[in-house]
């Protein structure tokens, strides 16, 4: 992970993209369902630490937990949209490498 690209991302003088979410501490022994929200471009800021979010992909909402090594980066990082195809993860373990075979005929 680089923090430099994390803070560098957007200027300085804008700060980083903040949403305002309804984020509720728990009490102790108290369990808080997960913060449902759309917004992937939203920084995680360090009072995120130890709470749950479910970030929407697209289709579903994706479970994230977010760690002190998260913060700077946005909650869309963790919620992956793309997976390869079935199709796809079938045909590549078959895949020869193309080898270059010389021919009789110079």
């Amino acid at each position: 992970m680089q923090a430099t690209k994390a803070l560098f991302a957007r200027s300085v003088w804008k700060g980083p993209h903040i949403v305002p979410l309804p984020i509720v501490r728990p009490k102790p022994g108290e369990t808080v369902k997960p913060i449902k929200t759309m917004a992937r471009s939203a920084t995680i800021l360090p009072n995120f630490i130890g709470l749950k979010f479910q970030v929407h992909n697209g289709k579903v909402y994706n479970d994230v937990t977010i760690t002190e090594d998260m913060v700077g980066h946005k909650l869309g990082e963790f919620s992956p949209y793309v997976f390869p195809s079935p199709v796809f993860r079938a045909w590549m373990p078959t895949r020869k490498p193309f080898t270059y075979k010389q021919s009789k005929n110079k």
